[in-house]
């Protein structure tokens, strides 16, 4: 694991949040009083079944939501309580997304893609060009650029959406059920290479149900009913250990 200043204060701050919906006459907690500490260059997992509060927990962390109470500090920045624009410009400043699903443009390249974050911070052309061959090579997808995303496969197009999420140098990556969309052997390339950007440096949260990708961060994470159940380092799987436990 890349050295992580101890003195250094945590990237991410959660403090007591609760998250509560109003669904007719019912209360919902989503979250229920949760405490969490990410540092800078952690690698972590955060796991539970449908409607543990996972999904909820990644709104928040990722200024999609905010919490009905408690405190979040991103950075240093207090984001609990920002107005929407803040906390749209917190998330394209601090945040990279990765979704399931790819969330590509299908009508422009993968270089248009991975340049659209550039494009709301305001960029000029030729910056953007730059940072985004950049990225792309990051990923493995150098000679790639000019494919459109019918041209690539569904892990190259996942790359693609992790060049895009990383083009702005953000604080975090997270990346919410990522493999979900792809067959086992291409999830185990793209663990591999989320795996190699937490060795650069990048500070990594994996939102997933599924065991053996969760398997694969430094730390691990489970909630039950809108509480932290299990917070433990974990010793990751590697590539050779998922594949066999797929032959089980």
């Amino acid at each position: 694991m890349p050295d992580v200043p101890a003195n250094d204060a945590p990237l991410i701050r959660l403090r007591s949040i609760t998250k509560v919906y109003q669904m007719g006459d019912m209360e919902v907690r989503a979250l229920d009083g949760v405490d969490l500490d990410i540092a800078r260059g952690e690698y972590i997992a955060i796991m539970g079944p449908s409607g543990s509060g996972k999904s909820t927990m990644m709104n928040v962390i990722g200024c999609l939501d905010s919490p009905t109470q408690g405190t979040y500090e991103l950075n240093g920045k207090l984001a609990s309580g920002m107005s929407d624009d803040e906390l749209a410009q917190i998330r394209n400043e601090e945040i990279g997304f990765v979704f399931q699903t790819f969330n590509l443009l299908a009508r422009t390249t993968a270089l248009q893609n991975v340049e659209l974050p550039l494009i709301y911070a305001g960029d000029s052309p030729t910056e953007r060009h730059a940072k985004a061959h950049k990225a792309l090579e990051n990923v493995g997808l150098g000679t790639r650029a000019d494919h459109m995303p019918n041209q690539l496969s569904g892990g190259q197009r996942q790359r693609v959406a992790i060049a895009r999420a990383l083009v702005n140098d953000p604080s975090i990556l997270l990346a919410d059920e990522p493999t979900g969309a792809l067959d086992s052997k291409t999830s185990i390339e793209i663990m591999d290479l989320f795996e190699q950007l937490f060795q650069r440096g990048n500070t990594i949260i994996l939102v997933t149900h599924e065991e053996d990708i969760a398997r694969h961060a430094h730390r691990i994470v489970k909630l039950r009913d809108g509480k932290i159940i299990h917070d433990e380092p974990n010793v990751p799987i590697t590539s050779e250990q998922h594949m066999a436990n797929l032959s089980l």
